[in-house]
């Protein structure tokens, strides 16, 4: 089988970051992107997809975070697609459901070919410490639109912010995990193609 493996770089006026991927790895991590409750959140999604990551960023940061969680979100996407190749084998769908003390998030994929976000998730509070919450929303959309897939997200209840935030990418990993575990040689898709 191929290596399942990309790397992503993009270097704009607000952001220079550099993508590692593995999907055969052991959900090893290495993230720097200079927003802490970012990079916390990130090496949820590494650690319970078993997706081999490693995340460098620089941002225009004395403005907010919300470039750099946007643009990760794209290059970590696109990582995914380029890692995927043409999808045979792959399981395709995954769902997790994952609680986190007060909160539970329930996400379902389909790496599909056709980007679509889902996203219904309400806060207690409009920060993380200095992290916007808004700005979980803004990677999600970024990441399941350069990785072309369907994400839906959805939290039903919780009172903590943070818990939410973790409930969701610890969610997602588990998700995308077993969408990109092979389980054949077939693409698996009717028309022939995802």
């Amino acid at each position: 089988m191929k290596n399942r493996t990309a790397s992503i770089s993009r270097k704009t006026k607000e952001t220079d970051i550099l993508v590692q991927m593995n999907l055969d790895g052991q959900g090893s991590y290495e993230i720097d992107t200079g927003v802490g409750f970012f990079d916390h959140m990130l090496t949820h999604l590494s650690k319970h997809s078993g997706i081999d990551l490693s995340v460098k960023a620089k941002g225009d940061l004395e403005v907010d975070a919300h470039h750099t969680v946007e643009d990760v979100g794209l290059c970590v996407g696109e990582a995914l697609q380029q890692a995927l190749g043409e999808k045979r084998g792959i399981r395709r769908f995954g769902h997790a459901v994952v609680p986190m003390e007060d909160a539970k998030a329930e996400v379902s994929v389909d790496l599909s070919g056709r980007p679509y976000l889902v996203y219904r998730v309400q806060y207690a509070s409009e920060k993380i410490g200095d992290f916007d919450v808004q700005c979980v929303e803004e990677f999600w959309r970024a990441f399941s639109s350069a990785a072309r897939m369907n994400l839906h997200i959805e939290v039903p209840y919780g009172t903590n912010s943070h818990h939410i935030a973790e409930a969701i990418y610890k969610a997602v990993g588990q998700a995308v995990g077993q969408a990109v575990r092979i389980s054949g040689n077939q693409i698996p898709s009717t028309k022939g193609t995802l």
